[in-house]
């Protein structure tokens, strides 16, 4: 178990709750690379959704109360991240022979696809 994971759900039996569910919704769809792919965009959107609004909302208004976040961030492990995959990582189950055809033509289609505004194709690659 994620060592972020076990704290929060040593905190909150709720958030055990969630992890549990996520963690066997993704084992029911083991193999099903789409359907991770949605779980995985459901979160990002979750994190992205309570980080801008009940996060920012919720953020310290005095310096006492900074410095409690800010010693909380730096004890727990810091601030919350959500991973991106390389673009590479989704070749390594290619045959031998493919890589070389595939990266030049797709990775690049899929670069543009992809790219975020303000987003450097080399956080992609």
């Amino acid at each position: 178990m994620d060592d972020n994971i076990q704290v929060a759900s040593e905190l909150r039996p709720d958030f055990a709750a969630i992890a549990q569910v996520v963690r066997t919704s993704a084992q029911s769809h083991e193999g099903d690379c789409l359907t991770l792919l949605a779980l995985l965009r459901l979160l990002e959107s979750l994190h992205r959704e309570i980080s801008d609004s009940f996060f920012q909302d919720s953020l310290p208004t005095n310096r006492q109360a900074l410095y409690a976040l800010l010693r909380d961030i730096e004890a727990e492990g810091g601030w919350p991240y959500i991973h991106r995959m390389k673009l590479q990582a989704l070749l390594v189950n290619l045959p031998p022979e493919d890589p070389g055809e595939v990266s030049s033509e797709v990775v690049s289609e899929v670069v543009s696809m992809t790219a975020e505004p303000g987003v450097e194709s080399e956080d992609y690659g």
